[in-house]
């Protein structure tokens, strides 16, 4: 498991209900809101007090009154949750299809298409109502795909086209849910405290981090129990929580104001055009493009997961099981690296996160060598100690590094385009992705690493780890103010605070 991968790995969701709403939230309206000047520390207890009342109501119960917070749980609690296929698919593949570690990689990451094109679901959702209503249709739609996906791919279909498409259709739900879930925590956060936002990207988290858990815990077990087709028919249950929360959505029908529905084609063309010109305008300038290339390129270097994958399984002898306790580790490991970014690391200038984190990561991906050589046996220390070890450290490092691409992306977008230049350049950032794991595949072939021969597997592991440096000489194209932003912030804060403004 490489570092690269522990700063993607699950990734596309966090990003955009981590930044969207940081980005939105600063043009909330929180003037009505006064207290008297307070040190900065009594400032946030009070403003945090302030917000989760605002939100969850005068107790926890209160909760389950706001039918809009039980929809977005359920939706990210099912993003989490939908990890149960991780390893059926990989066993599916592997197993049932007989594909070697470069076909496998490609064909996963082509799957993940869908969350490359994001913005065009949110442009869908908010121009082109379906049945009169915006969001509950969309989530309904969304449900009913994945639920009909999974049920495909748990058959006894053995066509490979057939299995990708529909993996991809299962992708496309989630993505375009996790969109329309962001859009109605925008819708949210406006208007209220200008913390509001926070407690509220608190809350998915808390959702998906609880799934992912869950769902890790018994990947393993169930896929070496029964196999990957009944895991499948059984992931197939969680996208239709979606559909129930997508009726608990307390919103009004209305009229499209963007189609025609005498003639849709004319009349949607104009809203495109519009669009598109205002995102141009905002990508072309140099302070919004350069940054939005090294995020690509940070994202975009090659890893050879599924090769090392392919090597834990049949030369190591790990079991699926003993793969879901690797995922339940990550897992926890994943919460606790944004812990120590929040605790320590979130007022540190972004450049120097990103050196460092490039640095310590390509260092502590080279540890994988020792178990592919079989160091740490002649250390006394087993390859699944070992394995759980490397891989906690990894996702810690690589979550750590992950935090930063958030903030340098919530910073980038100028008023007017927040939530469209958001949603491109995290399927900008996506992108990447698939093109390091595009990328990662080629050169395992290259390598002639396969199901049965690992003879190359450490140099390949090797340059992966190494090429993670490549992208370093282009921090500088990240502009100097954004490492001033921090600064500007907590002035903007106590200043605030002095006008009697939270």
């Amino acid at each position: 498991m490489s570092s690269r991968a522990t700063r993607r790995r699950g990734m596309p969701n966090v990003i955009n209900k981590i930044g969207q709403a940081d980005v939105v939230d600063e043009g909330a309206n929180t003037s009505h809101i006064s207290v008297p000047k307070r040190s900065s520390k009594g400032q946030k207890v009070l403003q945090s007090l302030r917000v989760n009342r605002y939100l969850w109501g005068k107790s926890a119960s209160d909760f389950f009154t706001r039918p809009e917070l039980v929809a977005i749980s359920l939706v990210y609690l099912v993003q989490g949750l939908l990890g149960l296929s991780r390893l059926a698919v990989f066993t599916l593949f592997k197993d049932e299809l007989h594909m070697s570690p470069a076909t496998v990689g490609i064909l996963t990451g082509a799957t993940m298409i869908p969350w490359v094109i994001k913005p065009v679901y949110g442009f869908l959702s908010d121009s082109v109502p379906i049945g009169g209503y915006k969001r509950r249709s969309y989530l309904i739609l969304c449900g009913a795909l994945g639920a009909a996906s999974w049920l495909v791919v748990s058959g006894p279909v053995m066509s490979c086209p057939v299995i990708v498409f529909a993996l991809t259709c299962g992708s496309l739900s989630t993505a375009c849910a996790d969109v329309v879930a962001d859009s109605i925590v925008v819708e949210l956060s406006r208007g209220g405290p200008q913390s509001t936002a926070g407690s509220l990207q608190s809350l998915c988290w808390a959702s998906q981090s609880t799934g992912s858990i869950l769902s890790a815990y018994f990947s393993g077990s169930l896929v070496q129990l029964y196999g990957p087709r009944p895991v499948f028919l059984l992931t197939a249950c969680f996208p239709l929580l979606v559909t129930v929360a997508a009726t608990v959505i307390p919103e009004k029908r209305i009229e499209s104001k963007v189609i025609d529905t005498q003639d849709p084609i004319k009349s949607l063309v104009p809203a495109l055009k519009n669009q598109a010109v205002a995102l141009w305008d905002a990508i072309s300038q140099k302070s919004i493009l350069y940054p939005a290339i090294f995020v690509f390129l940070w994202q975009a270097t090659p890893t050879a997961d599924t090769a090392m994958l392919y090597f834990e399984t049949n030369e190591l002898g790990f079991s699926t099981e003993f793969l879901g306790r690797i995922r339940l580790l990550a897992s926890i490991a994943s919460l606790i690296g944004v812990g120590v970014y929040n605790s320590f690391l979130k007022d540190v200038e972004l450049k120097k996160i990103f050196l460092w984190t490039a640095v310590l990561g390509t260092g502590l991906g080279m540890t994988q060598l020792m178990l592919i050589t079989g160091v740490n046996r002649t250390l006394g220390i087993s390859n699944e100690l070992f394995a759980l070890s490397d891989s906690a450290l990894l996702t810690v490092l690589g979550q750590v590094s992950f935090m930063p691409v958030l903030v340098l992306a919530a910073r980038l977008c100028p008023e007017g385009v927040e939530a469209t230049l958001f949603a491109t350049l995290m399927s900008l950032l996506n992108g990447g992705s698939f093109l390091g794991s595009a990328l990662g595949s080629g050169l395992t072939g290259l390598f002639g690493v396969t199901a049965e021969s690992f003879d190359n597997l450490a140099p390949l592991i090797a340059l992966c780890t190494l090429l993670t440096l490549a992208p370093l000489p282009f921090l500088r194209l990240l502009p100097e103010s954004v490492n001033k932003d921090n600064e500007s912030e907590d002035k903007d804060s106590d200043d605030n605070a002095n006008n009697g403004i939270k």
